[in-house]
């Protein structure tokens, strides 16, 4: 059996970091077994239709590293890849259910409808149409037509036994067909509803698994009957479980970022997006947690999906990050962190910048904030120079950075083995621990308790003059 996947986006002006997942298990499965992803573009609702949605949406993905066979920006032999260039041929089809029987024209206007969903809701009934045009004569539709009254088409729905469907992760799922609303195929504007649409083109496009989330359980036998009423071979179906926020509601723009150009411009990697996202509801052998997309390939099975829901851990997210980041090679991190540099005095040896923050960054936009003070030093309380863990004090600190001034002069060739050298040979001389030393002399030199780096890291990159001016400065604040 040949393998082809699809990932089928409504062109919305971004893409959900939920739908991440969606096309990460698309890609993965099609790409074990040396099949085929499909990229399609489901713009049938064009009130949610965002102009450019589109172009940005393949960007997008490109930066996910996420690669598709065919699509709207590749072509392929089962184009148009947009479904409203199809529509002639959703016209085909719709025209063969009509004529099965297995579809009819319903004339109901917006008032009726809304009137008799007001009334259900009232009885407490699930909102049902009640198949009011279920049964017009071939006269009365044309007379209808003719008179130019606005219609849509529905799926005729059995009214009794049962529908029995499948699901790849909870197995045999039964639905009683008198519960089965006979949903709307083609809306009044000619354009075919998401559920008629996606089963003619999964068909036509020879679509074998169908990845999608829970929330779609409920389409499932309508989306069954379809493929029964032509006789087609059904796909299979994989319904993966929600992904939810930390307090079990599903993730929204109130809470927080829900689209991945927003983790982009925060510094988050696709290695890391990806990573982070196949663990939210996919499971395989043994404790590794951080894989590249070259080893999710390898690893994955759809038995190692399972149905519990997926909670969006932000916390997690970061770790996966920072660890993404760490494996690449210092050269790959300094590109990385190139662009966040921009503020920088353009003087500063950027690669030693790059090589302190390399092992201690989890988040590239998170850079500018970390080294700023190389460009100049915050405003800081002298309290900052107190070193709880040595129970120093503030006489101490700048007895301290007095003492080491002349030593700090004296270093002619100024790089950071030079500096902790001299530094560490003052603490063994002194008796002093490091932290006594080298603690007030990472403070005057940033103003920061916690920094990227070291003393020795922080003067080598300052240079000898800033670091004695800082540490003459900081002495002052200590008077």
């Amino acid at each position: 059996m040949s393998i082809r996947t699809r990932f089928a986006p409504s062109p919305t002006g971004f893409l959900h970091i939920g739908s991440v997942r969606t096309v990460l298990f698309d890609y993965l499965l099609a790409k074990k077994n040396n099949g085929k992803i499909i990229l399609r573009i489901e713009d049938t609702d064009q009130k949610r239709y965002v102009k450019g949605a589109v172009k940005k949406l393949i960007e997008i993905l490109n930066w996910l590293n996420i690669k598709f066979d065919e699509g709207p920006h590749i072509g392929g032999d089962y184009g148009p890849y947009i479904q409203t260039e199809r529509l002639k041929i959703y016209q085909k089809y719709i025209q063969k259910l009509l004529d099965k029987d297995k579809a009819y024209y319903c004339f109901c206007s917006e008032e009726r409808l809304k009137k008799l969903r007001e009334e259900q809701i009232k009885k407490k009934q699930a909102p049902k149409y009640d198949n009011h045009c279920r049964n017009l004569s071939k006269k009365e539709i044309e007379e209808n037509i003719k008179a130019g009254k606005k219609y849509v088409i529905r799926q005729k729905m059995p009214q009794s036994g049962e529908t029995v469907c499948y699901d790849e992760l909870r197995g045999k799922i039964i639905f009683q067909n008198k519960d089965l609303d006979d949903q709307v195929l083609i809306k009044s504007n000619g354009i075919p509803t998401y559920q008629f649409a996606n089963v003619i083109d999964d068909h036509l496009m020879k679509i074998s698994h169908i990845i999608r989330g829970e929330e779609w359980i409920s389409s499932l036998p309508k989306n069954i009957l379809l493929y029964q009423s032509f006789n087609w071979k059904i796909p299979k179906f994989i319904h993966i479980p929600l992904t939810l926020n930390k307090e079990g509601g599903k993730l929204s723009k109130r809470q927080g970022d829900v689209a991945v150009e927003d983790y982009k411009k925060k510094g988050y990697i696709p290695e890391a997006i990806l990573n982070f996202s196949a663990l939210l509801g996919w499971h395989p052998k043994g404790n590794q947690e951080i894989f590249t997309l070259e080893e999710m390939i390898k690893l994955f099975s759809k038995k190692d999906l399972n149905i519990s829901p997926a909670i969006f851990d932000i916390q997690k997210l970061r770790w996966i990050n920072g660890e993404h980041i760490r494996r690449k090679t210092l050269a790959e991190f300094h590109q990385l962190a190139l662009p966040y540099y921009k503020k920088l005095d353009e003087n500063l040896p950027f690669e030693k910048i790059s090589a302190i923050l390399h092992k201690r960054t989890e988040v590239l936009g998170e850079i500018p904030e970390m080294i700023d003070f190389f460009n100049s030093l915050p405003k800081y309380k002298k309290s900052l120079f107190i070193n709880k863990k040595m129970k120093s004090d503030l006489k101490s600190a700048k007895r301290i950075l007095s003492e080491i001034i002349p030593i700090l002069e004296n270093i002619k060739n100024w790089n950071e083995e030079n500096i902790k050298k001299e530094l560490l040979n003052f603490i063994k001389k002194e008796n002093l621990k490091n932290g006594e030393v080298l603690w007030p002399i990472r403070i005057a030199l940033s103003g920061k308790e916690f920094t990227p780096g070291g003393a020795f890291e922080i003067a080598d990159i300052l240079g000898k003059d800033k670091t004695i001016k800082r540490i003459k400065k900081g002495i002052k604040k200590l008077k």
